[in-house]
């Protein structure tokens, strides 16, 4: 799970253990919010810092249009988008990168908890700035 190739590949290791975690513990078939608590519960023990359907600001052109929120921000670094359906769709995918390059934030994780199997995708945002 942790390639040192990946930048932050130790942290997301450990989010994704977590993930493993809850999926083994409750499988698929529950609404998005119980494995939003769960993750919770689980990244707690793993001693990871995070906040919970993190408020961001959108910007249009250096001004400010809207919010979002990201499920979790992860030592205020990763973004986790996690949802609860049959098969993650490209639209799923485009939303977590948007949030990536809307929050300027280099790295994310798209975690399906819906499938038989727990799905997740290691993202990277190409128009991140340092």
């Amino acid at each position: 799970m942790i390639n040192h190739e990946y930048k932050y590949s130790e942290l997301t290791g450990k989010i994704i253990k977590s993930a493993m975690e809850v999926h083994n513990h409750l499988g698929n078939g529950f609404q998005e919010v119980v494995y939003q608590r769960s993750l919770e519960i689980e990244m707690t023990e793993q001693g990871l810092s995070f906040s919970r359907e993190h408020d961001m600001p959108i910007h249009y052109k250096g001004r400010p249009v809207g919010k979002r929120r990201v499920d979790f921000l992860v030592e205020g670094v990763i973004a986790v988008e996690i949802k609860a359906v049959i098969e993650l769709q490209d639209v799923h995918l485009a939303q977590a990168i948007n949030y990536l390059e809307a929050y300027n934030l280099e790295v994310g994780l798209l975690i399906n908890f819906g499938s038989n199997s727990l799905q997740f995708k290691r993202l990277t945002n190409k128009k991140f700035k340092a």
